[in-house]
């Protein structure tokens, strides 16, 4: 039987779940709202699990989107910690695996994604950190306290931050990927390569075009072994390849899948009266002119908003264009569009492969725009991009300072 009844029911306690409670609440200051999340923490923000509570730049306490006081004062009720097994379009419930259900009159999955796993030997031994919740980051910080060296397998995102974060915490690090590079994806080459040289020069041993073939465990000691026969042994284990969106119980219910849950303009999934937001989502970005998915704040941030709009009745289509960013060491950047490192680039340096912007260009045209140590420009970056004319490369030099 049914726990109650709610107008909003939100699945995801992350960032684009919280936010769906604002986009919802600045429509219908009424209607009842329930919010389920499978972690026990209030909802929290993701980034500075690998950035800023490493390097001091806040506390623990500091992360959290809200306080309790914010949902008590919103009228939202929250049920942390047991997650959601399924749902019945048709009666209009979920209900978890407690077995306790939950009515609604419009849902929103906002499930995000899970670290993908290594599908080795010795993958899944007791201690490895799949690095993403504020769990690992609570387990892996008080670890490296007492640990004097780490491998970290994965050279994207937040291989590279932890790999940063750790290295200036005084933790011997060892990083190993099968990219020739960090972050092989959307840095070109000379940029991607000289930021690699930067972790090299910080004492960081990185180990190209490798993959892990084996792992193991000798008393305290985890033991690395990559498909060319080399042997790395460290006191920790981090693995950070990305994550699969979380579309199982979308699949389960018969919604259509993609490269996620795959939505219209509006950010409803294929019934009506179910909504996705975040990084389970594929939705058509109207500036790029394709169907996308995102996995980075600034997305799940609006996303969220906007399907929390939607669901209380705005109407409107998603349009904005959102951005991300990283900080490696002293390099830190923001992100527009598509900056895929096969694309034609052109860089438009004030410092060479420190200040400046990159340009991503395909058949003459922008696509993406990185901004390099630059700040307070993504609307001029937007803007360019929007636009959709062709350029010549040189042109755009100066373009945005």
């Amino acid at each position: 039987m049914p726990e109650g009844a709610y107008t909003y029911v939100i699945v995801g306690g992350g960032l684009a779940g919280a936010s769906a409670v604002q986009g919802i609440r600045e429509r219908d200051k009424e209607g009842s709202v329930l919010l389920i999340g499978q972690e026990k923490h209030l909802p929290y923000d993701r980034p500075p699990l690998s950035k800023e509570l490493w390097f001091g730049k806040k506390k623990l306490e500091q992360i959290f989107l809200h306080d309790q006081a914010f949902y008590d004062q919103n009228g939202v009720s929250l049920a942390l910690g047991p997650k959601v097994a399924g749902i019945d379009a048709v009666r209009k419930t979920v209900s978890d695996e407690n077995g306790k259900g939950y009515c609604y009159e419009k849902l929103l999955l906002a499930t995000g994604g899970t670290p993908r796993s290594l599908p080795i030997p010795g993958g899944h031994l007791p201690g490895i950190c799949y690095f993403r919740y504020l769990e690992d980051y609570l387990r892996i910080k008080g670890e490296a306290a007492e640990s004097k060296s780490a491998t970290v397998i994965g050279g994207g995102f937040i291989g590279s931050e932890i790999a940063a974060a750790l290295s200036i915490n005084k933790v011997q690090v060892t990083m190993v990927f099968p990219s020739p590079y960090l972050l092989s994806r959307i840095f070109p080459d000379y940029l991607g390569r000289a930021i690699q040289r930067r972790y090299v020069e910080g004492g960081i041993t990185i180990m190209t075009g490798e993959r892990p073939a084996s792992l193991a465990r000798e008393g305290d000691r985890f033991i690395t072994r990559t498909e060319s026969g080399k042997q790395i042994e460290s006191d920790l284990l981090i693995v950070g390849i990305g994550v699969t969106p979380a579309v199982a119980l979308a699949e389960k219910t018969g919604l259509q899948i993609g490269n996620g849950i795959v939505v219209n303009e509006f950010l409803q999934t294929s019934h009506p009266d179910i909504y996705a937001a975040g990084d389970n989502t594929l939705f058509p970005s109207v500036a790029l002119g394709r169907q996308v998915r995102i996995e980075h704040w600034d997305n799940a941030v609006s996303q969220g908003k906007w399907a929390g709009g939607n669901m209380a009745g705005e109407s409107k289509p998603f349009t904005y264009l959102p951005y991300f960013f990283s900080d490696l060491f002293e390099f830190g950047f923001e992100a527009v569009g598509d900056t895929n490192a096969e694309f034609e680039t052109f860089a438009d340096w004030q410092t060479e492969n420190d200040t400046g912007v990159i340009y991503y260009l395909q058949e003459g045209r922008i696509r993406g725009a990185m901004l390099c140590n630059v700040w307070g420009k993504l609307d001029a970056a937007r803007e360019l991009l929007q636009k959709g004319e062709r350029v010549k490369p040189e042109s755009l030099r100066g373009a945005i300072r």
